[in-house]
């Protein structure tokens, strides 16, 4: 006696489909089937796409001293662990920063170059600043001294004789706070740098500092970035204190009335976080070798 052979389909992961399951199996199993398959499809999906779908995040640009000196690395994940955010940084000089944010490309600026970031708002582009912290400048150079800075008690005086001797200066070049403090010595100084002793570098902290090792020669750069600054070489920390070398830093949210796809509530709370104590005890704590790199000075 014959028998009729049914024919059993191959459901592979490719064709798994609830068309397919409802072909291959008895209409009465076919919805149970499809329960276990959804089941079985959710236990195996990656955990890290319904993550990446909820995470919430900023993006901040900030100068390179504040990535260079460490400081991000310190008191960031204290933020993300509190509030859940993420914070994505674009290191770059303050002009560049604040073009960043003229165009809507971020969602925050934490710079140091007030007249700028005073601008930035006036014109619309920022909600508020609010002060952050601060640290100063420091003049650093070859140990031999060739300008002679030592006795030397005025930051203008000291910048005139560098380029009375001609002794090589590395630039930053590149409109960052630290290159428009430079600017504002030599205008004190009365001086137009200028010549082969002039070497303007068109790079961050970090790059200028390592073609002042190489040359050797002097430079201009906040204390931050030069306490954690590892390739000194014949540098040595030349001149400070003067109190044109005050170094403030302030941030603000970009303006979500001119960029509305601007993430308002969650750059606000970055900014409120960083102006409260918890925030403020962050940016103290942190120290290289016992030495604090920055001090807190929101109101």
């Amino acid at each position: 006696m014959g028998q009729t052979h049914r024919k059993r389909a191959h459901i592979s992961p490719a064709n798994w489909s609830g068309r397919m399951v409802c072909r291959t199996i008895s209409p009465p199993r076919c919805s149970l089937h499809l329960r276990l398959a959804f089941g079985i499809a959710m236990l195996v999906a990656p955990p890290f796409a319904t993550q990446a779908a909820t995470q919430e995040f900023i993006t901040v640009a900030s100068t390179t001293s504040t990535e260079n000196s460490g400081l991000f690395r310190h008191i960031l994940p204290l933020f993300e662990h509190e509030t859940g955010i993420t914070v994505r940084i674009v290191a770059q000089g303050t002009g560049q920063a604040l073009e960043t944010g003229r165009r809507g490309d971020v969602d925050v600026v934490f710079v140091h170059a007030r007249t700028q970031e005073d601008a930035f708002v006036a014109a619309g582009y920022g909600v508020a600043r609010f002060d952050v912290m601060y640290n100063d400048f420091v003049i650093v150079g070859p140990a031999g001294d060739p300008a002679g800075l030592a006795g030397i008690d005025d930051a203008a005086a000291a910048m005139a004789a560098i380029a009375q001797a001609e002794a090589p200066f590395a630039s930053r070049g590149d409109d960052s706070g630290t290159h428009a403090a430079e600017m504002r010595l030599w205008a004190a100084a009365g001086i137009e740098p200028e010549g082969r002793w002039y070497l303007s570098t068109g790079s961050g902290m970090g790059a200028t500092l390592n073609m002042a090792v190489q040359v050797p020669a002097y430079a201009l750069t906040d204390r931050g970035t030069w306490l954690s600054f590892r390739n000194r070489g014949s540098l040595e920390l030349l001149f400070e204190g003067d109190s044109m070398l005050h170094n403030p830093y302030g941030i603000i949210l970009v303006d979500p009335a001119r960029h509305p796809h601007i993430k308002a509530g969650q750059g606000q709370t970055f900014i409120d976080w960083l102006i409260s104590s918890a925030g403020q005890e962050a940016i103290a704590g942190y120290r290289i070798d016992g030495e604090q790199l920055f001090f807190p000075n929101a109101e």
